[in-house]
């Protein structure tokens, strides 16, 4: 999945304000709420923070990817923010998250979703990936480092066959 066709450049923050983990979440909601992303932030807010109460999406080494199914999007959507200080979000490791990741998609189809989490994670599970993001300056060095193809991406025999999955949100 190109994930460009997900994180658009005005969903991007490399300076969250928030401090607390519900002030990461409610940001990153504002922040598709106001690109036109989603239908009713408030219950955009409410999926995302179900999904949290049946298990944190605190990963570890500073990432936390909120996420939830939802019938206020039409196709999968995502925000992204850094925190370059750390903010205590409950994750596995028990340290401050710095890279946030919140996507929400269709709650009526599984496929997008789960590729897109793939991605994410493809590109966060190395650490010189995520010194990179944290060293972004702009919000447009951030979106670029999120979504610009890798090497290995190129190589992906069904990329094609996937992306037009998303773009048509159709799962076979």
């Amino acid at each position: 999945m190109n994930l460009s066709k997900a994180i658009s450049p005005e969903c991007v923050r490399h300076k969250l304000t928030a401090t607390t983990k519900l002030g990461v979440i409610e940001e990153l909601i504002h922040i598709l709420d106001d690109a036109g992303k989603i239908g009713n932030p408030k219950l955009a807010l409410r999926a995302v923070l179900e999904r949290e109460k049946k298990m944190t999406t605190g990963m570890r080494d500073g990432i936390a990817i909120p996420h939830a199914k939802s019938d206020e999007v039409e196709t999968l959507v995502a925000a992204v923010g850094l925190a370059p200080g750390g903010i205590e979000f409950e994750a596995m490791d028990k340290k401050p998250s710095n890279i946030f990741v919140l996507t929400l998609s269709p709650a009526n189809r599984a496929g997008p979703h789960i590729q897109f989490l793939g991605d994410v994670n493809r590109i966060l599970v190395h650490e010189e990936e995520r010194a990179r993001i944290l060293a972004a300056d702009s919000d447009e060095s951030l979106h670029e480092l999120f979504t610009t193809v890798r090497p290995e991406e190129e190589d992906d025999d069904d990329e094609d066959e996937d992306e037009d999955e998303f773009e048509n949100g159709s799962e076979e």
